[in-house]
């Protein structure tokens, strides 16, 4: 039976940011609630892959914090089904894991996860790092709303991104990292540039979580991805066109 949660819609309604919370222990799940509540989020619980989807449908909300391991689905599977939804695939995911081994982790962030969070966590770290996220989906001034880079369009006001005049899906923090390598006009920004300008200051992650997202950025673009150049030992630079050089 799922922890009773207050209506995503109420609180909604009061203008603060809803929250699903996706974690099938009893206690934990409970802990997070009662921790969310109190700093102002409307907080929903799911107690496995299979209800979350059903709530996610229901209710959209601003934040998906999900375990990774869940029973009917696993928190992979669910992140995968809801970025293959055009009408989910913007939600932030921060993973919840209890698995350290940077292949576990690899694999949250390849299906579509905007962070993650490894167990036991403290909770002013899961606090922090959702309000990174969704400081992120706010979004800020930028100098230009619109930034192009040959065929690709990257809109900062919209959060959308298009390749030859067709939309393509990008996760928030693959969003950020693109729009950063557009805007940077051909210079070299190294990894650790990179990860503070799509995570924020203070997230610690290895560089390996950002070659993970380049290259599904690359992927995503498709024939285009070779815009993304790699400066070896350095980080990425975007050009309008494809050098003749590879990297």
């Amino acid at each position: 039976m799922e922890p009773a949660s207050k209506s995503l819609s109420n609180k909604a309604l009061r203008g603060d940011r809803s929250i699903l919370v996706v974690e099938d222990e009893r206690d934990l799940a409970d802990m997070l609630k009662f921790h969310l509540e109190r700093a102002g989020y409307g907080v929903a619980v799911a107690g496995d892959g299979a209800a979350a989807l059903r709530k996610v449908q229901d209710s959209q909300p601003d934040l998906v914090l999900l375990d990774l391991m869940l029973p009917e689905l696993s928190g992979t599977e669910v992140a995968s089904r809801l970025r293959a939804n055009p009408k989910t695939a913007s939600i932030p995911i921060i993973m919840l894991t209890a698995k350290t081994d940077e292949v576990d982790v690899l694999v949250g962030l390849t299906v579509g996860a905007d962070d993650y969070i490894t167990k036991p966590f403290s909770v002013k770290v899961v606090l922090a790092r959702i309000e990174a996220v969704l400081r992120r989906t706010r979004g800020g001034a930028t100098p230009d709303s619109m930034v192009r880079m040959g065929p690709i369009s990257v809109c900062h006001d919209t959060h959308e991104v298009s390749v030859s005049g067709e939309p393509v899906q990008f996760t928030l923090t693959e969003f950020r990292i693109l729009a950063a390598l557009a805007g940077a006009q051909g210079k070299v920004l190294s990894r650790n540039n990179l990860m503070s300008k799509a995570m924020g200051p203070g997230v610690t992650v290895t560089e390996r979580t950002i070659d993970v997202h380049v290259t599904s950025i690359r992927r995503k673009l498709g024939e285009h991805g070779n815009l993304i150049r790699t400066v070896r030992g350095v980080g990425y630079r975007a050009t309008p066109e494809p050098e003749l050089s590879g990297a």
